[in-house]
């Protein structure tokens, strides 16, 4: 009967917060568009409080059942679950003020630093539990820039670091990421490809924290090695896609926040594949990881297995590091630019440079006598039809010109 009682309280717990996250997500949108709170994903406006509908059904959901005794929580889990609506609300700041990075990467750490147990790990190992809480919540932002990505990555990742809290007997952790594993469904209903809702920093830091927060409570008491092995293949996802991220900016010269479309789903959609595609494949790999993080937490295999995925991820980064995502550098005011010209007749390619215009240089109308032998320089290096001398004619940026 016990039995029957706790299957009958799960079920009933994850249909409301499917259920609750699909209509509240939904009413949301129209608020997120007025106060203009969006992203630009290949130029149309996403909002981006569908967050704000996973933190507040997650927290509703698991206290009022902890309250009313269904599915008690206990002391850990509340911990995490108030440190990580903390940083929901962290999120959502940034969300509607763009707050800088380094503002929520010191604000996750010291909601990690609440939740790590200390006298488990001891205070080297909490310590650096705290900074990888902070960084791979982080990553797990990263996720929310393509459609469907974050969402599918957190359901997965949540399955898996609630059966090894499961395993450990540790039952208010296993509900609570459960509760989020329904409502990052029920988001789901509104973020798949094209999204109308995203998560924003408000839903994606929240995931992240209570996903990284619950397996550092569930490895705690285990050697550090092979903590850290578990703990790198439950979240294999987020960790190489924010390690491609730091490379190819590194690497180009590009500034480290600064961002682009060089993500993991980004490269995907180079290497040809769809938008559903690419969520499917990044799925796919999130549930090899964590299934082999599962596997090593419970002693079904060795800890080398998580050395596969270390492997995989690294191949993996270092393949897709070789698709070209960032375009030309831009060039300095007045430098020349080599523009494609197609002649009239088909045939070899020809081409015109273009000077653009410098700063407080006033260009002469195309009539002007001012330049000796200006009418020919230009008919020289535009081997098609001219303006005339009463057009006023202004180029700031590459042309492209077709005849006919």
């Amino acid at each position: 009967m016990p039995v029957l009682y706790g299957i009958a309280a799960a079920t009933v717990t994850v249909t409301a917060s499917f259920l609750l996250t699909a209509v509240l997500a939904a009413l949301l949108r129209a608020p997120a568009l007025r106060l203009a709170v969006v992203d630009r994903r290949r130029r149309r406006p996403v909002p981006l409080l569908g967050g704000v509908a996973v933190v507040l059904v997650t927290a509703v959901v698991a206290w009022a059942g902890d309250r009313a005794g269904v599915v008690p929580l206990g002391p850990a889990a509340g911990r995490l679950l108030a440190a990580a609506t903390v940083v929901g609300a962290l999120g959502l700041a940034a969300d509607v003020w763009r707050l800088r990075r380094r503002w929520l990467l010191a604000g996750t750490a010291v909601a990690a630093a609440c939740v790590v147990p200390y006298g488990e790990t001891g205070p080297v190992a909490g310590a650096l539990a705290v900074g990888w809480v902070a960084l791979v919540t982080g990553a797990f932002r990263g996720l929310d820039h393509a459609d469907g990505v974050a969402g599918t990555v957190g359901v997965v990742t949540a399955f898996g670091v609630g059966a090894c809290a499961a395993v450990e007997l540790m039952d208010g952790p296993a509900v609570l990421l459960l509760v989020l594993a329904a409502a990052l469904a029920g988001f789901l209903l509104h973020n798949w490809h094209p999204a109308r809702i995203a998560l924003g920093a408000c839903g994606s830091l929240f995931t992240g924290f209570l996903l990284t927060g619950a397996a550092v409570l569930a490895r705690s008491g285990y050697g550090p090695v092979g903590g850290a092995g578990v703990l790198c293949a439950l979240t294999a996802v987020p960790v190489a896609d924010a390690v491609l991220v730091l490379l190819s900016r590194r690497l180009a010269g590009r500034p480290l926040s600064r961002g682009g479309p060089d993500h993991l789903a980004h490269r995907l959609r180079r290497l040809g594949l769809t938008a559903q595609g690419a969520v499917v494949v990044l799925g796919g790999a999130a549930l090899c990881a964590v299934v082999v993080g599962v596997l090593a937490h419970t002693g079904r295999v060795g800890g080398q297995a998580a050395l596969w995925v270390a492997g995989g991820a690294a191949a993996g980064v270092l393949g897709l590091l070789r698709v070209r995502v960032y375009g030309p550098a831009r060039l300095r005011r007045g430098a020349g630019v080599r523009a494609p010209v197609r002649p009239a007749g088909r045939g070899a390619r020809a081409w015109a440079v273009v000077r653009r215009p410098r700063a407080g240089v006033s260009q002469a109308p195309r009539g002007a006598t001012g330049v000796a032998g200006g009418a020919s320089f230009r008919a020289a290096i535009f081997p098609v039809r001219q303006a005339t001398s009463t057009e006023n004619v202004q180029v700031g940026a590459p042309l492209r010109v077709r005849n006919g």
